[in-house]
């Protein structure tokens, strides 16, 4: 039974580290609950309640820093309501695309929801490439925080 549970928190872990590049999956937060996992059947001897505590607040820390490069990045190019509804809409589109899709889907919405609000393509052009420039910085910043969870429940484990 402890070989299956460490085999399943193996394979959050996995889907999780594959989550950080496709929005659709729940990258971080699948990785802690992998890692509480292993602390769980562990009985919390190598990662108690501090590590986990640790690794929860660089959970939390990465997805509002996700969401909010991506938010900012719009913005900074003065984006309209319709752009940002554009680029949500664009990354669920995307998705069937794969990482093309994923990476693309959110540029051409926010693109398209732009031109639909102020019928200037300039404009809808920079929007779209702002929305990008966000999502890359949150993407570094989700992988940034992967590796910090990663770090800390080795540190934790062998400390």
């Amino acid at each position: 039974m402890t070989i299956l549970l460490i085999l399943l928190a193996s394979l959050l872990i996995l889907i999780g580290l594959a989550g950080i590049l496709f929005p659709a999956l729940p990258g971080l937060p699948l990785i802690l609950g992998g890692l509480l996992l292993i602390g769980w059947v562990d009985d919390f001897q190598h990662l108690g309640s501090l590590s986990l505590t640790i690794l929860t607040l660089i959970t939390l820390c990465g997805l509002a820093v996700d969401f909010l490069a991506g938010l900012l990045g719009a913005k900074m190019t003065g984006a309209s309501k319709q752009a940002l509804w554009g680029a949500f809409i664009g990354s669920i589109a995307g998705l069937p695309m794969g990482l093309a899709g994923v990476i693309l889907g959110p540029l051409a919405g926010a693109m398209v929801g732009e031109f639909i609000a102020r019928r200037d393509a300039w404009q809808a052009g920079r929007v779209g490439l702002g929305t990008l420039a966000g999502f890359l910085v949150g993407t570094a910043a989700k992988i940034g925080c992967a590796f910090a969870m990663l770090t800390t429940a080795i540190l934790a484990w062998f400390w």
